[in-house]
């Protein structure tokens, strides 16, 4: 296994939340998600101040707000069905520059946009400052099932074995004057498909046996033990802490 496959979404830096451990930053944005969650709909000014935990947390990290704004496009699909709702749900209407629309379909359309954009934001802050391999790592330290792990860390490894692979055979078809202009090519697609299947898969028993033989025995050794000291886990409670009081507060304001 690799050490460091660094992935298109981390940013080099070197600030104090890059420095954090992984296990602390998956915790705090697992927390503060569930904050966001489990805020009223209703209480616009609390998904304000997440807002500016969240720049606040972009500034410390050196993550220029751009670089943020690029990347939520991830969540369009979601964006489109929140645009749809409010033509969609029924219950009383309101009108919305002449056109009548539902009340809670409005509410439903913002409470998807303003928690899922919050969530997509706070991932991509996690990601932008820790390397996915240090990203397992934390979730080996989290006590996640063994299993899971290592089927993502192979995954990080050997999808670009497989991305490789495939630049290779596409280098070769082209070679041989390959062109794939129109569905009557989906043939010779759909043989290079089956026949990268079946390489991924002798080369998967390959390294498979290759464990066995140096003695593997279901668990991966740990090259790398990441430790998080009580400062850092108060460090990382800070997002997590001021979320849940805006939440709390949200709750009472409306009681």
């Amino acid at each position: 296994m690799g050490a460091g496959h660094a992935h298109d979404l981390y940013r080099h830096a070197d600030t104090p939340l890059h420095r954090l451990p992984p296990q602390c930053k998956l915790v705090a944005v697992l927390l503060f998600v569930l904050a966001v969650v489990a805020t009223p709909r209703d209480r616009f000014w609390a998904f304000g101040v997440y807002a500016l935990l969240l720049a606040a947390v972009a500034a410390v990290g050196r993550v220029p707000a751009g670089y943020v704004l690029r990347r939520v496009v991830v969540e369009i699909p979601f964006v489109v069905f929140a645009f749809a709702l409010p033509f969609l749900a029924s219950g009383p209407t309101v009108d919305v520059l002449g056109v009548d629309v539902s009340r809670d379909g409005l509410y439903g359309a913002w409470n998807i946009l303003a928690k899922g954009t919050l969530g997509v934001v706070a991932s991509i802050l996690l990601a932008a400052t820790t390397p996915l391999r240090d990203l397992l790592l934390g979730m080996e330290r989290l006590r996640m099932p063994q299993l899971l792990v290592q089927i993502m860390q192979f995954m990080l490894r050997y999808s670009e074995v497989i991305s490789g692979e495939t630049g290779r055979m596409k280098v070769a078809r082209e070679s041989r004057g390959f062109q794939a202009r129109d569905v009557r090519q989906l043939p010779v697609v759909a043989k290079s498909a089956g026949a990268l299947f079946i390489r991924s898969y002798e080369r998967g028993e390959r390294v498979h046996l290759a464990m066995l033989s140096r003695g593997y025995t279901g668990t991966m050794p740990v090259v790398t033990d990441v430790r998080a000291s009580a400062a850092q886990w108060g460090v990382s409670a800070a997002l997590p802490a001021a979320a849940a009081l805006a939440c709390a507060v949200a709750w009472l304001a409306g009681a």
